[in-house]
């Protein structure tokens, strides 16, 4: 770690990762000292949780991945789900719980899983910012197919096999396979601790630097995995390890703000071509001063529910919610200005059905606006932790939905020119706040086609 400085938090965190490394030569050097103890539940159990802590971080980053569309948190948790699946068959193959006797599966499932899940680690932590957020997330689904493929192949193997306690090939201490699954599994390990390091002192998240100290107790654990004989107290101590390892990062991701716990793990984005919809209630702050606290809120809540599932139905994500105001993006495909028109439109109409027979309630306005704007984790690490895109795009946009009018959709020129086919009422160049050029608004009365 060349030219790598950490800082005093991280500095302690890594010296501690001495210890049990140095207990494995311990117990090697003193062989009396490596008692043997075999239990079977003890052991079951231990894997299982272990597995259990992995099923839930595989779930929560993966929910993460797909709701940022980011290709290293889906790295991430495919790392988290190899090692799930692999730990999941080598506890059921403890003996006396499924199998009589040790198999195939028992034997080598976990360092399988666990050199699986350093490939997977290391490729997260590539600079796969180089390669696009789009790029990396269409290759990390193939990734995926291909992993859960393996996994549906290996437990076939792992649990049809079953050689006897003497066979040759189910693989003993420091023999060939062990040896290099564990070199494997060092390597990865080893590169994805460097490369969190130094995501760490780029970004300052603890998370960061909880996967380091992970990564590193797992590749203490390769070790292990080597030298071990099973049922030998340097064969439970792997066992432990990757138990901490994973717990560790299961507690660094509690801890963190939770609207956006991997935020820290997010790729840079960087400027993106997106559509950004505005929609407020034109005349709430009126018609709060006229009514009781309890109806405003029934009254917004009746609006939200309406409105937001237009905009989920035509692939747009809600931004946030600031008081009566909807902030909404559109984005990925060429088509993002055409589903954000008729996202508004919808809304339109579906608030419009929430209001009728309510002539005292007051009505959305919505502004709509087309280009670049860049997406990223906005707050302190500290909390107050939200996801959004920022820009001039953005702020237009905020300015446009003020110039319509109550139950209207007003459009920039540029989400205008993306509109071909739509009928349009020009609201001509108005001036703009913060704006030195006037700004040409139009009224979106109908979409395209």
């Amino acid at each position: 770690m060349a030219g790598l400085r950490l800082t005093a938090t991280a500095r302690p965190a890594l010296g501690l990762l001495a210890l049990p490394l140095a207990g494995l030569v311990l117990v090697l050097a003193l062989p009396d000292a490596d008692l043997h103890w075999q239990h079977n539940p003890a052991h079951f159990w231990l894997v299982l949780i272990a597995a259990s802590v992995n099923v839930a971080l595989a779930y929560t980053t993966g929910a993460a991945a797909r709701r940022r569309g980011d290709g290293r948190v889906h790295l991430v948790s495919l790392a988290f789900l190899a090692a799930a699946a692999f730990l999941g068959l080598h506890a059921l193959a403890t003996p006396g719980v499924l199998l009589e006797t040790s198999n195939l599966g028992f034997a080598i499932s976990t360092p399988i899983g666990l050199v699986l899940a350093g490939a997977l680690a290391a490729s997260s932590a590539l600079d796969l910012d180089r390669l696009g957020a789009a790029r990396v997330l269409q290759l990390s689904r193939w990734v995926e197919r291909v992993l859960v493929a393996a996994i549906v192949v290996w437990t076939v193997v792992a649990l049809a096999w079953t050689p006897d306690l003497e066979d040759v090939t189910v693989p003993d201490r420091l023999s060939t396979p062990l040896v290099a699954l564990s070199v494997a599994g060092i390597v990865f390990y080893a590169f994805a601790v460097v490369r969190y390091l130094v995501l760490y002192r780029a970004r300052g998240s603890s998370l960061l630097l909880a996967f380091a100290v992970a990564f590193a107790l797992l590749a203490e654990a390769m070790v292990a995995v080597a030298v071990s004989r099973n049922w030998q107290l340097s064969w439970w101590e792997w066992h432990v390890l990757m138990l901490v390892a994973f717990a560790l990062i299961a507690v660094g991701a509690h801890r963190e703000w939770h609207e956006e716990r991997f935020g820290a793990l997010y790729l840079d984005k960087g400027e993106s071509e997106v559509t950004v919809l505005f929609a407020d209630l034109k005349g709430f702050t009126s018609f709060s001063e006229r009514h009781e606290s309890d109806e405003v809120t029934r009254m917004l809540n009746a609006y939200f529910e309406a409105a937001i599932p237009q905009v989920e139905r035509h692939g747009g994500r809600v931004d946030r919610l600031i008081g009566d105001a909807v902030m909404a993006r559109f984005e990925g495909e060429d088509d993002h200005p055409e589903r954000a028109a008729r996202a508004a439109l919808a809304l339109q109409e579906a608030t419009s059905a929430v209001a009728a027979g309510r002539p005292g309630w007051p009505r959305f306005r919505v502004g709509l606006n087309t280009g670049a704007a860049s997406a990223g984790v906005l707050g302190s690490l500290a909390g107050g932790r939200t996801y959004s895109v920022v820009g001039d795009t953005v702020n237009l946009a905020s300015r446009i939905e003020g110039l319509a009018p109550a139950g209207g959709v007003a459009i920039g020129a540029a989400t205008a020119a993306r509109l071909q086919g739509a009928q349009l009422e020009p609201l001509g160049n108005v001036e703009v706040k913060g704006r030195t050029e006037p700004v040409a608004v139009f009224l979106l009365l109908r979409p395209p086609g």
